[in-house]
């Protein structure tokens, strides 16, 4: 380490300390998305910041209830270690918690300084890197939702919905909201400083948006990761669960992860906006939409990574089911908002809200990088009823399917890299052969008496 470079550090420090501040959170995502991390005492900081905090790589490979997936670099060469050092620009205090400040890591080979194959936020600098060799720059901005659930011991699963009265679909205030979640939680993650605009409760009882702002693809990957496990994290402190699965009741609708992307080149002009062509889209926006049509399958498993997943699609649910683009069309797959100029933009319906950030964030800008290198042509937008099947090919309808999408999609692998997409492979493949093994109350209460 740099005297330069020891001496910012010490500023950070000192900084620190003169807020009360006296331990650093260093979190990084693992493959699902979820955080994984380490307290440290402030003074060990520069520490931190020069070795690294040893982890077992094996964290890539470990599942949510701690099942271990056997990928190369694992339990074959030893469960060996990864080095995660804190990037110190993404440092904040916060706010529920005082004298805690949050900081994300990168996690490095220790023997080559090379990032992790595994790294979704190291998958994703490259995917952009690769972007911006054209001269483009990828601005993201993430929408997402949960579901909120309240303890309750006598059900199945332990949780209820949290103010289920139905109704209040997109409303603000206690008639949804009794115990006012929302707006604490808004303003702790304003606080926080990751870009919060707004938020009102959703469709379902116990279900909330909360939108962020746009940036560059990177900070946005950031900002939804820290949100996630903000929610989660604020939820525990209510004694409740916030939860980001797809479809988490049966008698309700799903959570999305939408995407809005546009595309500026070196001078900030947004290169999607064309006010004298069709729609008013530019011919890079057009290749773009392509390049999402054309991956979708593929991008299904990074977009809708659990068994879950697959039971939020279908007719009539808000949620895609064909692989289309439309007009300011909330059934399609890929949807054109009505703004234009500086805002011209693509909404990419397709996540589900256990979407890794990163992941869903690099197959985005991938698809349309891919799209635009290749010059394709979209067919015409979806128009009307967008759940007809003879209008467009269906989604994968389960994992298994988008699993095997991905691996047969050999541009989009090129693109996210073999290593990384092999390990992801084999990791979800673990966790549907889990899955298979498992029986559960469906089959006991569907066969059980008669059988």
């Amino acid at each position: 380490m740099s005297t330069d470079q020891s001496g910012q550090i010490q500023q950070k420090i000192e900084a620190l300390a003169a807020q009360g501040i006296d331990v650093v959170r260093i979190v990084y995502p693992d493959l699902m998305g979820s955080d994984r991390g380490r307290d440290i005492l402030l003074h060990h900081l520069p520490n931190a910041t020069g070795h690294g905090l040893a982890f077992c790589r094996a964290i890539y490979h470990t599942g949510a209830l701690g099942d271990h997936s056997d990928i190369p670099g694992g339990l074959d060469a030893g469960m060996p270690d990864i080095a995660v050092r804190p990037d110190l620009s993404t440092l904040v205090p916060l706010p529920w918690e005082p004298g805690v400040a949050w900081c994300i890591g990168d996690a490095r080979d220790p023997e080559t300084g090379l990032p992790a194959p595994e790294s979704p936020r190291d998958l994703l600098r490259r995917v952009t890197g690769q972007l911006a060799e054209s001269g483009l720059t990828a601005v993201i901005g993430p929408e997402l939702e949960y579901v909120l659930l309240d303890p309750a011991p006598d059900s199945p699963t332990g949780w209820r919905r949290y103010a289920a009265t139905p109704g209040n679909v997109y409303t603000v205030g206690r008639k949804g909201d009794p115990d006012g979640h929302l707006l604490r939680t808004l303003r702790h993650l304003h606080d926080l400083g990751i870009g919060v605009s707004g938020g009102n409760r959703e469709y379902d009882s116990g279900q909330f948006e909360i939108n962020l702002d746009h940036s560059e693809a990177l900070d946005a990957a950031d900002r939804a990761f820290r949100f996630k496990a903000a929610v989660k994290e604020l939820a525990r402190a209510e004694g409740r669960l916030a939860t980001f699965m797809a479809k988490p009741l049966n008698d309700g609708g799903g959570s999305g992860f939408h995407l809005h992307i546009s595309v500026v080149d070196p001078e900030g002009r947004n290169v999607f906006d064309a006010p004298g062509q069709p729609f008013g889209l530019s011919d890079t926006a057009r290749h773009a939409i392509a390049g999402l049509l054309a991956h979708a399958p593929a991008l299904a498993a990074l977009f809708n990574p659990t068994i879950n997943s697959y039971k939020r699609f279908g007719p009539d649910t808000t949620a895609p089911w064909l692989i289309d683009w439309g007009l300011d069309h909330r059934g399609a797959m890929v949807r054109i908002p009505p703004e234009r100029g500086s805002a011209a933009r693509l909404e990419m319906r397709l996540g589900d809200a256990t979407a890794n950030p990163y992941l869903a964030i690099a197959g985005l800008v991938a698809a349309v990088q891919l799209g635009i290198r290749s010059g394709a042509e979209p067919p015409a937008p979806t128009g009307g009823y967008g759940y007809d099947p003879t209008g467009a090919p269906k989604l994968p309808t389960s994992l298994g399917e988008a699993l095997d999408a991905l691996e047969g999609d050999h541009e989009l692998t090129e693109v996210l890299g073999k290593p990384f997409v092999d390990a992801f492979l084999i990791f979800k493949r673990d966790e549907l052969a889990r899955f298979g093994r498992h029986v559960t109350d469906w089959e006991f209460r569907e066969y059980a008496q008669l059988l």
